[in-house]
């Protein structure tokens, strides 16, 4: 990533539908206006509404995002893929790209159990570690790259 205002950051999951929803709607919100942000993931699901309702407290809309499958993404535009699976398989892509790997917890639960305060909670605190790590990733993006090597 020579020229930092013209990456493509790819945020990869497994169903695309909460963690890296959130990370796409957080990094256009937050990173330069020259990054391309994508998202995406191996098993798509569709996005959580629970995803939607934690980012609108942040004034950012995702009602609009939809679940891609990692296959519809040209990888040779790809700068920079952050995975972001903590219990599950993240998917692997071929070639020669910048990773990085930022384990959260799938805030989505089948746990019958949980009540909507307890579903919120997880979904805002997955949120909240997410915009932490892009706040150092634009701090990263921004650097310039030493070049006296």
């Amino acid at each position: 990533m020579n020229d930092p205002g013209e990456a493509t950051v790819l945020f990869l999951c497994v169903a695309n539908s909460a963690r890296s929803q959130m990370a796409e709607g957080l990094a256009r919100h937050m990173l330069d206006s020259g990054v391309r942000v994508l998202s995406a993931g191996s098993s798509p699901a569709g996005v959580n509404p629970y995803a939607i309702e934690a980012m609108a407290e942040l004034g950012i809309d995702i009602s609009t995002h939809y679940s891609k499958v990692v296959t519809e993404i040209d990888l040779d535009t790809i700068d920079l893929v952050v995975t972001l699976c903590a219990g599950e398989v993240c998917p692997l892509l071929p070639g020669h790209v910048r990773r990085l790997h930022w384990p959260i917890a799938d805030p989505a639960s089948s746990d019958a159990s949980l009540g909507v305060a307890e579903l919120r909670q997880r979904f805002r605190a997955a949120r909240d570690q997410i915009r932490a790590r892009i706040s150092e990733l634009r701090s990263l993006l921004e650097t310039p790259a030493d070049d006296s090597g």
